[in-house]
């Protein structure tokens, strides 16, 4: 006789939400128009999501900023300045040497 709930997973047990990745859905479509970019530019590249990382945080700014997700700092979510100039095309050493 199986013990286990449906699934194989255990009876009683409360479920633990994961930590990122579920958010609610954007059915008022807020960010609808950063969607589109996002999904154009990768579809573009073949899906390389590299390519597209700046329309990647434009997007998550929107929803952070429309409420649809909690607000974080974008270096929590993989974004730091270096990887948005490198996504840009732009030479990290370079503007670096333009601050002084």
């Amino acid at each position: 006789m199986a013990s286990g709930g449906a699934f194989g997973g255990s009876r009683g047990l409360r479920p633990v939400p994961p930590e990122k990745g579920v958010f609610p859905l954007d059915h008022m479509h807020l960010c609808d128009l950063e969607k589109k970019e996002y999904l154009s530019c990768l579809k573009s590249f073949g899906h390389q999501s590299e390519k597209c990382r700046h329309l990647s945080k434009k997007y998550l700014q929107c929803r952070m900023e429309k409420n649809l997700m909690a607000k974080q700092d974008m270096a929590e979510l993989g974004f730091s300045r270096e990887s948005d100039m490198e996504a840009s095309g732009a030479n990290v050493d370079e503007i670096i040497e333009n601050q002084d």
